[in-house]
């Protein structure tokens, strides 16, 4: 119950973040040409609580801010005579009297605001640090892609397509970001013994593979995890490995006869005893001793699985190796920040072109029930974490509201741009028609993501 009010706060919080970027993106521009703001929501519905700023003077009531009941949206509502009656004296603050430069400026500037929003959310983490986990490969499976292209156990990736890989992330984003044109990679790896190769992964199958987050498992790479030791640290109280005697700092050597090296070993091999006996060899102060029981259960997911209430002994140095931190000067980081910012627009147009066309699976749209749950994981996982998802849903939003379908901003600066071709706005009635095309289309958009999200979450 806490993690879900958590995953469902943590998902408040995006979008009310997120929400106000983008509308205040509209807001600032409209204030700054002179256009008068009646009223900037954040939020839908009812308002929940409201105040209203100061005018230029004692008659003229300033903007009146909202936070609304329903957190999925916001709006900037602006003086347009189209709406209502307009006062001789603000008809020159009105937006509908505005030039075509002015009014598109002010309708782009709640999409570009989500840019500069990223950008600003990848500059701090670089300059604050990151810490990832270095890219080194631990298995690759027989007959994948990976494999065909020569990858072996221990390579660590160096580059791919001349993007320094410093981490996994660093590498998944370029394989990402990279395949969307469908040319082959030229990835640069370290091998085992220092020197450095080029490996060659086929482009065009990379994105067709990237359902579900799991790009490097379809290709065939595991990441080299940290080994724990079977050495026993915590033990719970009343449970099958205290009752049998064990103590902490005792080593196990085997179970039923069968060695461990590892603790995970330990862990496959209790899961599939539940409530059966088990024999254990250990290492205790240099000496070996055995030791029988009775391992627990416990339900899993409708399956009762084996347990012993037993936790590992976990070397303070032992993540060392296998841990990178990543952070930039000031300076450098704006161009990085700026590039990640540009790379990522380009590759969900890119997806977006290639779903519509049939050569990418929807699949890989997200709903608000992804969006809540990866909220809710980022937000556990700490500030940094959390910022990188606000950065790349900022993005999303940035690019969703930029293209041309009515109701949405792009399709506002479709009908700009049919305006400056033509001479004169489109009338009413096909502006009208339009926006419930859009309408249409958008519905449709978000019908199918929350399908998509529906299927995923039952499997």
């Amino acid at each position: 119950m806490n993690s879900l009010l958590f995953t469902i706060f943590s998902f408040i919080l995006a979008l009310g973040i997120l929400i106000t970027v983008h509308e205040f993106g509209h807001f600032w521009v409209a204030r700054k040409l002179g256009v008068k703001v009646l009223r900037f929501s954040v939020g839908f519905g009812k308002p929940l609580l409201t105040f209203r700023g100061r005018g230029p003077t004692p008659e003229d009531q300033g903007t009146e801010y909202v936070l609304a009941a329903i957190p999925l949206g916001g709006y900037v509502k602006m003086l347009d005579e189209r709406e209502g009656a307009v006062p001789e004296k603000e008809l020159e603050r009105s937006f509908n009297r505005k030039s075509l430069p002015v009014r598109a400026a002010i309708v782009a500037a709640g999409p570009v605001f989500n840019f500069i929003f990223a950008i600003l959310a990848f500059w701090l983490i670089n300059v604050a640090g990151d810490m990832g986990a270095r890219p080194l490969v631990g298995a690759v499976a027989e007959g994948s892609i990976a494999a065909e292209a020569g990858f072996q156990p221990g390579d660590e990736f160096v580059s791919v397509a001349d993007r320094i890989t410093t981490t996994w992330e660093m590498v998944v984003y370029g394989l990402l970001t990279e395949s969307a044109s469908g040319d082959d990679l030229a990835v640069k790896v370290r091998v085992a013994d220092g020197y450095e190769e080029d490996r060659q992964l086929p482009g065009g199958q990379l994105i067709e593979l990237a359902e579900n987050s799991r790009l490097l498992e379809r290709i065939g790479l595991t990441p080299k995890r940290p080994q724990v030791p079977p050495v026993i640290d915590q033990l719970a109280p009343g449970e099958a490995a205290e009752r049998a005697g064990i103590q902490s700092g005792d080593r196990i050597l085997a179970i039923n006869g069968k060695p461990l090296e590892v603790w995970d070993e330990l862990v496959e091999a209790i899961k599939v005893l539940p409530g059966k006996p088990a024999t254990l060899e250990i290492e205790r102060q240099g000496a070996t001793e055995t030791i029988g029981l009775i391992v627990g259960s416990r339900e899993v997911d409708g399956k009762m699985i084996g347990r012993i209430g037993a936790g590992p002994h976990v070397p303070e140095d032992l993540f060392d190796q296998y841990r990178v931190e990543v952070r930039y000067g000031p300076v450098e980081a704006i161009g990085l920040a700026t590039a990640k910012t540009w790379d990522m627009s380009v590759f969900m147009l890119k997806m977006l072109g290639q779903m519509l066309k049939g050569e990418v699976s929807v699949k890989n749209l997200s709903g608000p029930i992804s969006i809540a749950q990866t909220a809710g994981k980022t937000a556990s996982y700490g500030a940094i974490q959390f910022l990188k998802f606000l950065a790349l849903v900022s993005i999303s939003l940035g690019v969703l509201n930029l293209l041309p379908i009515p109701v949405l901003d792009g399709g506002h600066l479709l009908f700009f741009l049919v305006e400056a071709v033509k001479g004169s706005p489109l009338s009413e009635a096909a502006q009208a028609q339009g926006q419930r095309i859009g309408m249409a289309l958008l519905l449709a958009l978000m019908g199918l993501a929350f399908y998509v999200d529906l299927a995923r979450l039952l499997g």
